[in-house]
C-alpha cells in the first residue's frame, strides 16, 4: 500500500428529494433533510439518523477487519524553521531514543508549537511512521480513534477499547500531540492505546514526573532572540535599533510570541524606518498593534476572540466577517502573534480577548453564530471530520445561547450537528454536544428535543461499552417517546435495550465498572471512562473553558479574561455582518465571563470525573437539582466529627475539600443518604412497550396482577418533578423494595413499609469528608394521594442527629403518563 497521510472522507449531508429539496422528516428539528449514515462500534452496528439512532448487534463473522497501512506520514504543515532551536532539537532527538514517553513542556508564547512541529518534519520517524495531532479539547479515545484512522483502513468503524490495543500492538509510529493538556492519567490512558508508539506531549507544564523523559523550554538566547527579530523584519538590524532590540529580548524574556508582535510593530510603522517598541512598551504592544490593522483585521479578530479558544477555519471568518480573502487576513494575524495557526485553523490568542472586548461592547451576535454553524453542518460539502473538528466552536456558541436565554438557539445546534459528530466516531465532542443540547432542551421545554439527545446519549453510551449507563438513558428515552406519542422513538429506544443488561447496578461514583461488573460490556470501551449509572437531575455540563480536555491553548495560567476592570462596557459597538452596530443585546461580554476566566486552570466535564452525566444520570434527586442554577449549595449532610478536623470551618462549616472533592461535590451532590433514583431495570419497559400500557398506579392496578387496593398503590414506577424514575416492587403484605444507587458510590437495596397511602423507611448518610464512614441514617416518608397519581416524599433529619442534613426537604412524585 502507497504511504498515507490518513483518512479522506467522502462528503456527506442531506439528501436530496426527486425535486431537489431537502428530505424532511416528521421530528426533525432545525436539519434540513435526513442526517443519516452507518458506523460500527466494537460490537454494534449503528445507523445514526437525525430522529433518533438505531442500533444492532453484529456477529463476529460481519464485524470488520481492519487493512494495516503500510506506512503512516501525517505531518504538520510546513512552516520556517525555528531560530536559535537547534541544541533543543537535538535533545529531543535524544530523548526518543530510550523513552516510549516524551513531555515537551513551557510557558505560554515559548515556541513549544513551533518546535514540535518542526521536530514532527524533519526528526526520524518511528520504524511504521510518523503522526502529528493537535490535542485541543480532544478526549483521550478521540486522539486514539485518530491514531487508528491514520494506521487502519477501515472506514466508519471504532474499536472496543481492547481490540484497539491488539490492533495497535506492534505498530511502532512516533505520534507528536501539541496542547496535549490532559491530566497525567488520560495521558496514559492514551498512551496505553498505541502500547509500541512513542510519544511526544507539549503542553504548558510537566505533569508526568517520573513517568516520561522531560524537556523545558525556554526563552531564546540573546543571539537567537536578535536573529529571530531580524528575520521577521526582514531587514538586518540596523545599528541605531541594536540596543533597542537587546533590551527588548531581555525585557521579552526571550519568548518569542513577544518577539514576533514587536518585530509586527515595526513593520506596520508608517515613517518607512525600522523603529522597535521601547523595552518599556513590551506591556503595552496590544493597543499599538490594534491601531494599525484594517477593518478586516478587526473583525476577524472580534469573531475569534467571540469564539475564545475555539479553533474555526478561514470559511467561517469570510462568512461570518463578510471578509474576501480570510485566510490572508488569518495568515497576517498570525505572523503579527495576535492569533495562532493550527492544523484545524485559527483560534485567539488569549491575552488578546482584553483589547478586543475594549473595542467592542459586544461579541458577536449569538443568533447569527447559531445560525451560521447550523447550516453549514448540514451542507452536503461539510463532511463529518469538518464538524468534529469545530467541536470547540460549537461548544461554545451553545453556551453563548444558553447565557443569553435562548436554549432553543443551543437546541438548534447541537441537534443538527449531533448525527455528523456520531458519524466522525469522535465519541467525546459528541458527548459534549448531547449533553448541552439535553441541558438547553430542558431549559426551552422542548421536550422533543429532550428525547432526541436522551436517546442518542444512551447509543452513544452503547457504542462505547457503557451498556449500565444506557440502560438507564434508554428507560428515560422509552417514557419521553411516549408522552410524545412517537412510536418510531419507543420502537428504536426498545430495540436498544436488549443489548443492555437486565438489572442495571450502579457502581462506584467516579469509577468504572470494576471487572466482571457488566459481563456484557466491552471492557475498556471507552477510553474516557465514563462514570456508572445513578439516577438524579442532570448536572449543566456547559464546559468551562479550558483547552483540549484540559486546561488551556497556551494561555498565562495568571491572565483571566473574565476579569477586566478597565473594560467599559459601553465603548465602542460591535458590528453586524454588513459592519453596522451589534444588535445582539444582553449579557455582552459577560456572559463569557464564567467559562473563560482561568483559561489555562479551569476544570473541564471532559476531564474531570462525570464528564458523561446525563438524564438519569447524576446527583442524589433530593439534592441540588443543577448545580449550574445553584452553585453555593454543596453537599446535603456532614458529620460533626468530620467537621471538627482537617481544618473545618468554624461554626461547624462544611470539610474544606480539594478541587477534585468540590467539583464532585457541585456535582454528584454527596448527599443525605436519601434514595438516588433507581436505575429503571430495562425488563420493566419492555414489559410495558409488549402491551402498550402505562406504568401501574392505584387507578389502573396492582403492579402484581393481584385485586388492586390501598396496600398496592406504592408499588411501581414514579418520577419527581426534575423527570427522575423510581421504581418500587411489592416484597410482601406492607413491605415495599426501594433500590438506588446512592451518594458516594453506595449501591443497595432498602425496606420501605406502611400501607393506606403512608409509608416509611430509612436510607443511610455517609460522611462527606471521605463517604468512608456512615454516619447515620434519615427518615424517608412517602405520602401517596388519594387517586395514587402523586405522592409527596419528605426527608428528614432524626432527633439528636450529631451530623447536620442540608438537603432534607419535601418534594413531589408523579406517575409517568
Amino acid at each position: 500500500m502507497a504511504e498515507t497521510d490518513g483518512f479522506v472522507r467522502e462528503p456527506h449531508g442531506p439528501d436530496p428529494d426527486e425535486d431537489g429539496a431537502p428530505a424532511g422528516g416528521d421530528h426533525r428539528i432545525d436539519i434540513a433533510g435526513d442526517a443519516s449514515g452507518t458506523v460500527i462500534a466494537g460490537n454494534h452496528n449503528v445507523v445514526i439518523d437525525a430522529h433518533g439512532s438505531t442500533v444492532n448487534l453484529l456477529p463476529p463473522q460481519e464485524r470488520p477487519r481492519p487493512v494495516r497501512r503500510e506506512r503512516v506520514a501525517l505531518v504538520p504543515r510546513r512552516q520556517p524553521e525555528p531560530v536559535g532551536r537547534e541544541a533543543d532539537l537535538e535533545e529531543l532527538e535524544d530523548a526518543l531514543r530510550g523513552h516510549g514517553v516524551v513531555q515537551l513542556w513551557g510557558p505560554p508564547g515559548v515556541g513549544k508549537s513551533t518546535l514540535l512541529r518542526h521536530a514532527a518534519r524533519s526528526l526520524e520517524p518511528g520504524p511504521d511512521g510518523v503522526l502529528f495531532l493537535n490535542g485541543a479539547h480532544r478526549e483521550p479515545e478521540d486522539l486514539a480513534q485518530e491514531i487508528f484512522e491514520a494506521c487502519y483502513e477501515a472506514p466508519g468503524y471504532a474499536p472496543t477499547g481492547p481490540e484497539l490495543r491488539r490492533l495497535m500492538t506492534g505498530i511502532e509510529v512516533t505520534v507528536y500531540v501539541d496542547d496535549a493538556e490532559l491530566t497525567p492519567e488520560r495521558l496514559r490512558l492514551l498512551a496505553d492505546a498505541a502500547p509500541d508508539a512513542t510519544f511526544v506531549f507539549a503542553s504548558r507544564e510537566r505533569s508526568l514526573l517520573g513517568e516520561s523523559a522531560d524537556l523545558e523550554l525556554r526563552g531564546l538566547a540573546r543571539a537567537a532572540g536578535l536573529g529571530l527579530l531580524e528575520r521577521e523584519l526582514r531587514h538586518r538590524m540596523p545599528e541605531a535599533q541594536y540596543a533597542v532590540a537587546v533590551e527588548l529580548c531581555e525585557v521579552a524574556l526571550g519568548r518569542p510570541l513577544l518577539l514576533l508582535r514587536a518585530a509586527g510593530l515595526a513593520r506596520l510603522d508608517t515613517s518607512g524606518e525600522i523603529r522597535l517598541p521601547r523595552a518599556a512598551e513590551i506591556d503595552g504592544l496590544l493597543p499599538l498593534l490594534f491601531d494599525r490593522l484594517d477593518t478586516a483585521a478587526l473583525k476577524t479578530l472580534h469573531l475569534l476572540a467571540t469564539l475564545r479558544d475555539a479553533e474555526v477555519d478561514p470559511e467561517h471568518v469570510g462568512a461570518l466577517c463578510d471578509v474576501p480573502d480570510p485566510a490572508a487576513v488569518c495568515g497576517r494575524l498570525a505572523g503579527l502573534g495576535l492569533v495562532t495557526a493550527t492544523e484545524r485553523g485559527y483560534r485567539s490568542v488569549a491575552d488578546v480577548l482584553p483589547e478586543v472586548r475594549r473595542r467592542f461592547a459586544e461579541p458577536v451576535a449569538v443568533d447569527r453564530l447559531c445560525d451560521h454553524f447550523a447550516r453549514w453542518a448540514t451542507l452536503a460539502t461539510t463532511t463529518p471530520a469538518q464538524v468534529a473538528d469545530h467541536g470547540r466552536a460549537l461548544e461554545v456558541v451553545a453556551e453563548m445561547a444558553e447565557r443569553r436565554g435562548r436554549p432553543d438557539l443551543a437546541v438548534r445546534v447541537a441537534r443538527a450537528v449531533s448525527p455528523f459528530l456520531a458519524e466522525s466516531l469522535r465519541f467525546g465532542v459528541w458527548g459534549r454536544l448531547l449533553d448541552q443540547g439535553q441541558n438547553a432542551a430542558r431549559q426551552a421545554g422542548d421536550t422533543t428535543a429532550r428525547a432526541y439527545f436522551t436517546h442518542e446519549k444512551a447509543i452513544r453510551c452503547l457504542m462505547v461499552g457503557r451498556r449500565v449507563v444506557a440502560a438507564v438513558l434508554l428507560a428515560e428515552a422509552v417514557v419521553l417517546w411516549r408522552q410524545l406519542g412517537d412510536n418510531e422513538g419507543v420502537d428504536a429506544a426498545l430495540n436498544a435495550q436488549q443489548y443492555t443488561p437486565p438489572t442495571p447496578e450502579a457502581p462506584p461514583l467516579g469509577e468504572s465498572p470494576a471487572p466482571g461488573a457488566d459481563p456484557g460490556a466491552d471492557p475498556g470501551g471507552d477510553l474516557g471512562g465514563d462514570p456508572g449509572p445513578v439516577t438524579g437531575p442532570e448536572p449543566a455540563t456547559t464546559t468551562p473553558d479550558p483547552v483540549t480536555t484540559g486546561p488551556g491553548t497556551g494561555a498565562d495560567p495568571g491572565y483571566d479574561p473574565g476579569a477586566d476592570p478597565g473594560y467599559d462596557p459601553g465603548g465602542s459597538a460591535g458590528y453586524d455582518q454588513a459592519g453596522a452596530p451589534g444588535t445582539d443585546s444582553g449579557w455582552g461580554w459577560a456572559d463569557q465571563g464564567a467559562s473563560a476566566a482561568h483559561p489555562a486552570t479551569a476544570p473541564n466535564a471532559a476531564t474531570q470525573p462525570g464528564a458523561d452525566f446525563g438524564a438519569g444520570q447524576g446527583a442524589n434527586p433530593w439534592t441540588v437539582p443543577n448545580p449550574a442554577a445553584d452553585p453555593a449549595s454543596h453537599v446535603a449532610a456532614h458529620s460533626s466529627g468530620a467537621a471538627g478536623a482537617g481544618g473545618a470551618a468554624a461554626g461547624g462549616g462544611a470539610v474544606a475539600a480539594t478541587a477534585t472533592t468540590a467539583f464532585w461535590a457541585s456535582l454528584i451532590a454527596v448527599v443525605v443518604g436519601a434514595v438516588a433514583a433507581l436505575a429503571i431495570g430495562v425488563a420493566v419497559y419492555q414489559d410495558l412497550a409488549s402491551e402498550n400500557r402505562t406504568p401501574p398506579s392505584s387507578a389502573s392496578g396492582p403492579s402484581d396482577g393481584s385485586s388492586g387496593g390501598p396496600s398496592d398503590e406504592l408499588a411501581g414506577v414514579w418520577k419527581n418533578e426534575k423527570g427522575q424514575l423510581f421504581l418500587i416492587t411489592k416484597t410482601g403484605e406492607g413491605s415495599y423494595s426501594l433500590g438506588w444507587g446512592g451518594s458516594c458510590g453506595k449501591t443497595s437495596t432498602h425496606e420501605v413499609t406502611g400501607g393506606s397511602g403512608s409509608y416509611r423507611g430509612t436510607v443511610p448518610v455517609w460522611d462527606e469528608s471521605s463517604c468512608g464512614k456512615r454516619v447515620g441514617d434519615v427518615v424517608l416518608s412517602i405520602d401517596v394521594s388519594s387517586d395514587g397519581s402523586s405522592a409527596a416524599v419528605d426527608v428528614a433529619e432524626p432527633a439528636g442527629a450529631e451530623w447536620e442534613c442540608r438537603t432534607c426537604e419535601s418534594r413531589t412524585w408523579t406517575r409517568p403518563s
